[in-house]
């Protein structure tokens, strides 16, 4: 059965968003206030990086994450641009000299993305589902590939615990549309579950660095 047409799921997905977000958002105050503490004696910059994402139903919203590059990185992006693994979809560069010192251990345990609590919070994002991309990169979708803007967009996702290793953009598409296709509140536990062990054993499953990322 389609995500829309399981009303009773969907609202308990969203009493699990806040719950878990809000009670983590609290026992995670003092990481937070470290993590802060870091970025900012590491480099010069904002603690926060945020931009625009489209979520569920091609909503545009801001997605915040702790800044885990140097200030400054969409411009020494073009200079990069001959390195990129990720194809038109997304920017992988192996070794990204971006990337700052606190920055690397902050992706390593996926620690940068933990300010998207509050977007969970405040309804823009899901615990689990697609990952959210910027509007220009939205734009280059063909029909397939805009079903993942048919469930909220999320934390973490089947792709990220199924593929993690395998950045192709095709793939990481299937796996969304596999999670879309057989969405259920159990799938969504199993997910979080198994994403909490990766980030314990500090397996990265988010390669992916939009342009306009710092």
């Amino acid at each position: 059965m389609p995500f829309e047409e399981k009303p009773v799921q969907r609202a308990l997905k969203r009493i699990l968003d806040l719950v878990v977000s809000l009670v983590a958002g609290v026992m995670l105050l003092p990481v937070f206030v470290l993590i802060g503490l870091l970025i900012r004696l590491d480099s010069d910059g904002p603690i926060l990086f945020a931009s625009d994402r489209v979520g569920g139903g091609g909503r545009i919203f801001r997605m915040f994450k702790f800044r885990s590059m140097v200030a400054g990185a969409h411009a020494m992006l073009k200079d990069l641009a001959h390195l990129n693994q990720g194809g038109e979809y997304m920017i992988k560069i192996p070794d990204d000299p971006r990337i700052t010192r606190i920055g690397g251990v902050l992706r390593k345990y996926s620690l940068d993305e933990l300010p998207q609590l509050w977007n969970v919070v405040r309804g823009d994002m899901s615990l689990v589902g697609p990952r959210p991309q910027a509007p220009n990169e939205v734009a280059l979708y063909t029909v397939e590939q805009k079903k993942r803007l048919d469930v909220p967009a999320g934390m973490t996702g089947l792709w990220q615990v199924t593929a993690r290793t395998n950045p192709n953009f095709d793939v990481w598409v299937a796996k969304d549309i596999e999670y879309i296709e057989n969405w259920s509140l159990w799938l969504d536990l199993r997910i979080i579950v198994k994403t909490i062990k990766m980030v314990a054993l500090g397996m990265t499953f988010t390669p992916k660095v939009h342009p306009s990322e710092m």
